[in-house]
């Protein structure tokens, strides 16, 4: 069984919670205090990152071609670096 769906539905579910419901507790790795607005890296996580990847994710459980895992890696590396250059320019004291 594929599991890349169901997958791609929990990170369809994070980005909810990040995005919408400001659940910043679920990002690991940043330190709360130097972060300007929570709100705004909630939006810019959940928006960003957690939701083009879940999508993508599901949409690759229904599409079989060459060199897939390969993509989404790349794809998720790309992503979490423009948010990651994002977050440090526009929201860290």
């Amino acid at each position: 069984m594929d599991y890349s769906f169901v997958i791609g539905i929990v990170l369809l579910m994070v980005s909810y919670l990040v995005a919408v419901k400001k659940q910043t507790w679920l990002l690991a790795g940043f330190n709360e205090k130097m972060i300007k607005n929570k709100s705004k890296l909630g939006t810019v996580t959940g928006v960003g990152f957690f939701l083009p990847l879940s999508l993508l994710v599901i949409i690759n459980s229904f599409i079989d071609y060459p060199y897939e895992k390969t993509v989404l890696i790349m794809i998720m590396l790309i992503l979490i670096t423009i948010v990651y250059i994002f977050i440090n320019r526009k929201l860290l004291d």
